[in-house]
């Protein structure tokens, strides 16, 4: 996803500056003389892991002649009319000009998403300025500096919000024209357990092959079907042995063949015998599930046969001792062969895949963040001060995967890494999705790149 930003303003604020050091190298001429930019200059930019497009502008300067300044505001409107959000930047060394006033009446008029930013904040001597700024109708300051890098951060959130609520609009329409995509779901699980059996009994035919003998399956069958108006593709799969005993060469492309296909989709129901629940052989495979990024469900089968206490005890004791990877997986016990448990399974992969795209808006995301340091704060780094985490964002879907930022990330402790991570899947609802944190060192602003 890539944000259009147009940087506004009237002459000699800082815009070019801003524009170079979001583009991260010098492509715009700076210089103390007003009006040395006179055209739109676009190019591809950067802040933290937000994609941009960034246009610098000519300054605003009032004309009603048709001469090079009216040309020049021209060429701005076109910008603002382009962007999906302008930065107008004020000086707020100099404080508010009437061409401060006057340009932002116009801009308003446009109604584009806008972020104020006082710029050539490098001390406490503009605080008048920014308190003065209100009254340009355009929100609230941020106290910036885009020689020194201050402020970055303040701007980072709100062109964040504005990315996430592009991305949510674009996902929407994305939803509506796609609808009828359906969604993959792999059965895998080791021989005999009953995964052709369940694929035929959602599919109410004879589709696959089954029997007593283990191997019936030799590759990846996959077939598509509706539940509830939504399309699925099943994909039957050869069964998992350990890799020790896989020395057939036909096995080898069978074994490789249900991977690729597990890797494929977008939810994998590993498929359980209910008198052999996690034994080591599954939780391999849920283990290579999770590593791949995959939304896991597990069908405890043969549940009409089954000692069903004592498979429970076992099956929960397994989750919570040597699958600790992922915290709340569901799991639904089935009987494949009298079709029992079927429509409960499949609610179960429509709530795990949910899950699998949620996005979390910034605003909850960080309210959530601050509670859960405030209970239980970072530890003490190597130099005996207190690691500082900044703020969190949510970075993709698919798995959900986020970034939390601070200003020691290699001394913060994997015993604290992973209570944020429990804490971010309970609070919000994420079991049985693998859940990607990375810690990010967040920008110095008073080190130029």
């Amino acid at each position: 996803m890539v944000l259009s930003v147009a940087i506004i303003g009237r002459p000699n604020v800082g815009k070019s500056t801003l524009f170079n050091r979001l583009a991260g190298k010098k492509l715009a001429i700076v210089h103390d003389k007003p009006g040395v930019t006179r055209d739109r200059k676009m190019a591809a930019g950067k802040l933290k892991n937000l994609q941009l497009q960034i246009i610098d502008t000519a300054g605003y300067e009032y004309s009603t002649v048709d001469n090079m300044e009216s040309r020049m505001w021209k060429q701005t409107q076109m910008a603002i009319s382009d962007a999906d959000v302008c930065l107008f930047m004020f000086d707020a060394r100099a404080g508010l000009q009437p061409y401060d006033e006057l340009f932002a009446s116009l801009v308003r008029k446009m109604q584009k998403p806008v972020i104020l930013l006082a710029n050539k904040c490098e001390g406490k001597r503009q605080e008048d300025a920014i308190h003065e700024a209100y009254k340009l109708g355009l929100g609230q300051p941020i106290p910036f500096s885009a020689e020194h890098g201050i402020g970055f951060d303040d701007l980072y959130m709100e062109l964040l919000e504005l990315d996430e609520k592009k991305s949510a609009e674009e996902n929407a329409k994305s939803d509506e024209e796609n609808s009828e995509r359906p969604i993959q779901i792999a059965f895998v699980g080791r021989p005999n357990v009953g995964k052709s059996t369940l694929v035929n009994a959602l599919l109410g035919d004879e589709r696959m092959l089954t029997g007593p003998e283990a191997g019936m399956t030799r590759d990846a069958i996959t077939t598509e079907w509706q539940w509830q108006g939504q399309r699925f593709k099943l994909v039957d799969t050869a069964g998992l042995r350990r890799q020790a005993k896989v020395n057939d060469s036909l096995e080898k492309m069978s074994v490789e063949s249900t991977i690729y296909a597990a890797n494929m989709a977008q939810v994998v129901v590993l498929v359980l015998d209910a008198d052999a629940v996690l034994d080591k052989q599954d939780l391999t495979i849920a283990r290579k599930v999770i590593d791949e990024g995959r939304a896991l469900v597990i069908a405890v089968n043969k549940w009409d046969i089954a000692k069903r206490k004592e498979a429970l005890e076992k099956l929960n004791y397994k989750l919570e001792t040597s699958l600790t990877q992922v915290v709340g997986v569901p799991t639904v016990t089935i009987s494949a062969l009298k079709k029992e448990g079927l429509d409960k399974l499949m609610r179960a992969v429509q709530k795990v895949y949910k899950r699998w795209n949620l996005r979390i808006p910034t605003a909850p995301l960080n309210q959530w963040f601050a509670a859960v340091q405030e209970q239980n704060p970072a530890p003490l780094g190597k130099n005996k001060r207190r690691i500082k985490l900044k703020y969190i964002t949510q970075a993709k879907t698919r798995p959900p995967s986020f970034f939390i930022f601070s200003s020691n990330p290699e001394g913060l402790p994997d015993s604290y890494l992973r209570y944020l991570t429990n804490s971010l899947r309970q609070t919000f609802d994420l079991g049985g999705v693998p859940l990607r944190v990375t810690v990010r060192k967040a920008n110095n602003p008073y080190v130029e790149k």
